[in-house]
């Protein structure tokens, strides 16, 4: 027995350092929302954030507020933002374009570096962008540049002389599985590669020091633990060691030293600014400010403890009332390797999570098999926890799986 009970749970939600955060969310009443590290809820400062810019600084000030309301500089303001949450210095983080198109300039980037090697390496089974991007730079370059991937527990043995740059995710998006990044990147240098981090499911979740790691490059999206909306701007970090002479493939105006100056011939900006491309999306740009804002007054060794607290009884939870249901865990129990979301592997895990979803708990499934509950401290409740489990118990003893709409997956899953 996990000896968790509603009113054991509740005692933990009114002691709760963090509890206050999740009025500064919109979620129904009634909704237990397990899919955070998929899509962050919606703060209530940005609707108000939103009318602001669009009826006063695009409505009124017009072109005028590129100067005026600072969008000019929000790229480089939102990311020195964003490299307090991730142990970066001022001016190594600038937001800008999707996690995927950073991805190709952070590699291409470390590629510069490293024009003696030809390997990518990334692990088997790591999010698909990053090796889809990793396959599209091998097949332009003409066969000098080579992508490889290799299971998970061969990376480090796999580091070699030819190895230009590993690609890899702090934490895992499928199992949630956290790498050592200071381990992994001293490994990776001693070997003479470079290594870029994707950091999508680690930022906003857990301590993330790149400084402190030593690390080379990094990337990640705005709308998961981050709360920025759906397609919010992504970052990319780029340690101040390799800014000067890492040159960006994609040398778009905004990169130019002197955008304004309109010359026919580039001339990448000196610092982390050669690795903007275009325009910025301002709207989008100023909804994620909004998610960063709040993501820093919350202290995230709180936000650490509590995901893993919030983990721990989701995982007794499922043990007391779920066993012989056919669940096989898939994220790692112990606290030090594990972030901030919970998955099971089972036989009919897509119609469990869509019969879920019609009873009120959204969490979200990945191929083959695999269920994934986000787990977002600041606003989801150690009584949720029960909740969620309760709702899983029904729907599989329910058999609610077995419904004909849940034959064919739909395009989102």
């Amino acid at each position: 027995m996990s000896g968790w009970s509603r009113a054991a749970l509740e005692a933990l939600d009114r002691d709760d350092p963090l509890a206050r955060f999740r009025a500064g969310f919109q979620l129904r009443e009634g909704l237990l929302y397990l899919d955070g590290n998929s899509l962050g809820a919606l703060p209530q400062r940005t609707m108000s954030r939103l009318e602001q810019t669009v009826r006063g600084e695009w409505g009124e000030g017009l072109i005028t507020s590129w100067l005026g309301a600072e969008w000019i500089t929000a790229p480089r303001r939102v990311g020195d933002k964003i490299a307090a949450l991730l142990g970066a210095a001022p001016g190594e983080v600038i937001v800008a374009d999707s996690t995927s198109v950073n991805l190709f300039k952070a590699i291409t980037a470390a590629l510069s570096l490293r024009p003696e090697r030809g390997v990518i390496l990334s692990e088997a089974g790591n999010f698909p962008t990053d090796v889809y991007m990793m396959q599209g730079i091998a097949a332009f370059s003409g066969g000098r540049v080579r992508a490889e991937t290799v299971a998970p527990e061969a990376v480090l043995a796999r580091l070699d002389s030819d190895v230009a740059v590993l690609v890899l995710t702090q934490v895992h998006y499928k199992s949630g599985a956290v790498r050592d990044m200071a381990a992994v990147t001293r490994r990776a240098h001693e070997a003479g590669a470079l290594v870029v981090w994707d950091l999508s499911h680690s930022a906003g979740a857990l301590p993330v020091d790149l400084n402190g790691a030593d690390a080379d490059f990094a990337v990640g999206c705005g709308y998961k633990f981050l709360n920025g909306g759906p397609g919010a701007p992504a970052y990319i970090f780029v340690a101040q060691r390799h800014q000067a002479a890492a040159m960006p493939v994609l040398s778009g105006w905004m990169g130019h030293a002197e955008p304004f100056a309109f010359e026919d011939d580039y001339r990448p900006a000196a610092g982390i600014e050669r690795f903007l491309c275009g325009t910025p999306s301002v709207l989008a740009m100023t909804a994620l400010e909004c998610g960063i804002d709040l993501m820093a007054e919350a202290d995230m060794a709180a936000i650490r403890a509590k995901s893993l607290a919030l983990g721990r009884v989701f995982m007794d939870l499922m043990d007391e009332q779920c066993a012989g249901l056919g669940f096989t865990l898939v994220s790692p129990r112990d606290d030090a390797q594990r972030g901030s979301q919970i998955a099971y592997a089972h036989p009919h895990g897509y119609g469990i999570m869509q019969a879920l979803k019609e009873r009120g708990l959204i969490g979200d499934f990945r191929a083959p098999d695999v269920l994934r509950f986000g787990l977002t401290p600041l606003y989801l409740r150690y009584a949720d926890m029960l909740d969620a489990v309760s709702l899983i118990r029904e729907v599989c003893e329910a058999r609610a799986w077995d419904d004909p709409r849940w034959k064919v997956r739909a395009a989102v899953t």
